[in-house]
């Protein structure tokens, strides 16, 4: 138990200390048809530089990460997928949900974590991923970077 604790922990610090990240992501997917599924759909949203890069400009963009879902190669069905960013469900069975975009820009501004809420309604299998946002400082970094 104390070392999966540790671990998690370490994870979710190596996620947040990316060159020039300013979010902690974690994407918290369940109701996949099968481990495999979940873990492929997550590490898809987690690694999608459009998912990023709408973290990083404060932009509640649900359907980059159904974008991310859709090609990841999990078995589910689009009508029973729900999404929530920051607690604010967007997505439900598949269709977008009226939501306050004031709202979320607070909650980009004001937190230094970002949760993703994914639903696949497919099965029982879960996942935590942590990545973290892909902004205009990791692109100063890398492309002033010579070897």
């Amino acid at each position: 138990r104390a070392l999966t604790v540790l671990g998690k922990d370490l994870a979710r610090q190596i996620a947040y200390d990316g060159e020039g990240a300013t979010k902690l992501v974690t994407v918290q997917l369940k109701g996949a048809a099968s481990e495999q599924d979940a873990d492929l759909a997550a590490r898809a949203v987690a690694n999608s530089p459009l998912v990023k890069t709408a973290i990083a400009g404060h932009d509640a963009n649900w359907g980059r990460i159904a974008m991310a879902i859709g090609k990841s190669g999990a078995v589910f069905r689009q009508e029973d997928v729900s999404i929530a960013i920051m607690g604010l469900p967007v997505c439900a069975d598949g269709l977008p949900v009226s939501f306050d975009e004031e709202e979320a820009l607070r909650r980009f501004e004001r937190e230094t974590e970002i949760i993703i809420d994914i639903d696949l309604g497919a099965g029982s299998a879960q996942t935590t991923v942590w990545t973290c946002d892909l902004t205009h400082g990791y692109i100063e970094i890398n492309g002033d970077y010579r070897t």
